[in-house]
This record gives C-alpha cells, structure tokens and sequence, in this order.
C-alpha cells in the first residue's frame, strides 16, 4: 500500500512509519502546509497525527490558540482536499484525544459516550467536526481518540521518568484520577489493525483495556524501576507550576475503554500496565 502520512516525525510517527516500511508498505510523510495542493493518486490511505503538543509549556491565549488551530485549519485543508481529489483514498485516520470526554471520575467511558466540556473537550469536538468534507466524501473516516501513550522516548512517561528514578516521584493531586494509557506498541499497531478492518469508522478509543488511578499508576511505576514513589505534588502545587494545563490533563482524569478495538477482535501486546511498563523500561 501507499500511505501518506502527517506528523511522521513525532513520537508515534516515527515508530508508525518504521512499522509500516517494514511491512513493506510505501510511507510518504506530509508537511504542514496543507494549503499546497496534495496529489493523492496511487494513495491508498492517509493518517494524519500533527498537531500542536499540548503538554508543552504553560497554557495562555497564544498556546491554546496554536493547540487549536494545528489540529483544526489542518485537518479541515486536508479533508477538503481529499474530498475534491479524484482519486480518493479508502480510509483517512484522524488524530483526536480522549480529552473529548473530558474529566468523568470514574464513570466508564467507550465510543458512544457523549463529549465533555471544557477546553479541550470543545477542541476534540471541532477537531473531529473537521474531517466533515471526507467523510461527506464516502472515504472510511476514523478518529483515534488516543489516551497517555507509554514510552521513554517522548510523551507524558520521559517527563515523568526524571523525578520518579532519581527517587522522588509520587500521586498526583489526590491520585484518583484515571490514566487511560496505551503502550506505543499497541498505538501502532491498532492503527495499523484499523487500516485493514473496513467496518471500523468514526471515533475509536486508542487505549489499554485496564486503564488505572493515578495512584496505582504511580505505585505500577515504582516498583518496575524499583524506586521509593512517596513525595506526592498537591494539586494547588500542580496548579501553581503548570497552570490551567494542571486541572485540564493532569488533575483530571477519564475511565476509558477500548470497545470498538475489543469488539473487532484487537489482539492487545499489552493490557496490563505492569507488562507494559517492564517492556518500555527494557528500551
């Protein structure tokens, strides 16, 4: 197959396109600029992953911004542009988030569960909206909702390593939170099982089937680097030293489940979070 491919050198990017050659697919990355006109003959899908890291530096008006209209004008050009091509693809995977649901305790949460408010939720909800002139188009239109991918390469886990290995890692905030995460293993080759299975369309969770409290998140995490994880950051202190970025991803948390991915028969390398933890600390 021939695949375009945006955002190909983030963290999922990179692992995703090194899968796929090995496969012996053909992977064309796509720039930024999706003003330009794309030439999608030959093309047998598209999977678009840029945008704007959220989790990088404090939130104000210009960075929310940037984390808006990255996902946004972006995905809307490119949709656009797929919808008037003639020769379309038969599948377009769309970057969004499980922050669509937003902070729902421990509610469980799956495909069919409606969006949130906030912030990022309405991000999500205009993220998604923008693959309209696709989907409209008849192209498979999928949106990965992805949770916390796992890797020391990038992501929320090489933040987080620093602290936590030098002994001084703990709960956050009041560690009930729930961290729906998913190992980098498993982010790829969901989508590549997502390429292959034509009744999968809309959003699809991108996520472990065990998702787990901050806590034992925390506790997991110790034990596999074998370090003390008893110095925990209040969430006035979180609040202080990351901003609104505090409350919207690392105070609040969403209880979500893979259903479509379980339902279509995904064979999970790792559902557990010990299993998954113990193979990225091995890399």
């Amino acid at each position: 197959m021939k695949i375009y491919l945006s955002g190909s050198h983030g963290l999922v990017g990179i692992a995703l396109k090194e899968a796929l050659v090995t496969e012996g697919h053909i992977v064309v990355g796509l720039g930024r600029d999706f003003k330009k006109p794309i030439n999608f003959e030959g093309v047998d899908a598209v999977i678009h992953l840029a945008g704007e890291n959220i989790a990088e530096g404090r939130w104000n008006a210009a960075k929310k911004e940037r984390i808006k209209m990255s996902r946004l004008t972006g995905t809307r050009l490119l949709s656009e542009q797929l919808a008037s091509s003639d020769h379309k693809p038969s599948v377009f995977i769309s970057a969004s988030a499980t922050g669509f649901y937003g902070d729902t305790g421990s509610d469980v949460i799956t495909e069919s569960s409606p969006s949130g408010s906030g912030f990022l939720p309405e991000v999500c909800v205009e993220w998604e909206n923008s693959t309209e002139a696709a989907e409209q188009a008849g192209i498979r239109t999928v949106h990965i909702r992805t949770g916390i991918v796992l890797s020391r390469k990038g992501g929320a886990l090489k933040k987080m390593l620093p602290p936590f290995l030098l002994g001084g890692g703990g709960i956050l905030g009041s560690g009930k939170q729930y961290m729906s995460w998913i190992s980098l293993d498993d982010m790829v080759g969901a989508i590549q099982f997502i390429m292959a299975q034509d009744s999968l369309v809309g959003p699809v969770n991108l996520t472990a089937p065990n998702p787990v409290d901050n806590k034992e998140f925390t506790n997991v995490l110790g034990k596999v680097i074998n370090r003390p994880t008893i110095l925990p950051l209040p969430g006035f202190a979180a609040k202080i030293l990351f901003g609104e970025m505090a409350e919207a991803i690392l105070l609040s948390g969403t209880h979500v489940i893979p259903e479509k991915l379980k339902t279509a028969g995904y064979p999970f390398k790792h559902a557990e979070l010990k299993d998954a933890l113990t193979d990225v600390m091995k890399g």
